[in-house]
């Protein structure tokens, strides 16, 4: 049911050419708390993923930036940034229906990306370069330390 929901919204968003073809669902307890649909050309955001959109959308609802015990309904195999959300969401299950070869025969392909992501700093298509650790870590430090903090 929930699948079939996500699909429909991929299917009527993405009917103008200026929405992806891509929908999804966070349900918790067989409600939907969160909906998204590809937005990347109108908000000129190259993060407004459906699944990226239906977990702030679920975040938002619920006044939380966790979402364990959801389960995201999406369209397709999430790609590799919106499975990094859906793991920072703490998210414990994914759905989907098309997978990441039937996205690329549509001319949405992230193969780059993946194996941008399998590549050793030196070798990536665009250059990385680290400095300032310490300062960095110093930041790390401070944040361990302060009682103030809310762990997510």
């Amino acid at each position: 049911m929930f699948l079939s929901q996500a699909i429909e919204l991929a299917r009527r968003k993405s009917r103008d050419g200026k929405h992806g073809p891509f929908g999804a669902l966070v349900v918790r307890d067989g409600a939907i708390v969160g909906s998204g649909c590809n937005r990347v050309v109108d908000l000129k955001d190259p993060t407004a993923h459906a699944e990226v959109m239906a977990i702030r959308d679920a975040c938002a609802r619920l006044g939380t930036p966790v979402l364990s015990g959801c389960t995201i309904y999406c369209s397709c195999e999430p790609c590799p940034m919106c499975l990094a959300a859906i793991l920072w969401a703490r998210i414990g299950k994914v759905v989907f229906a098309c997978t990441r070869e039937d996205a690329a025969r549509a001319g949405l392909d992230d193969v780059k990306i993946l194996e941008e992501v399998r590549r050793d700093w030196d070798t990536r298509t665009i250059a990385w370069e680290q400095r300032e650790r310490d300062a960095g870590l110093a930041v790390f430090e401070a944040w361990l330390e302060n009682p103030d903090r809310v762990p997510y």
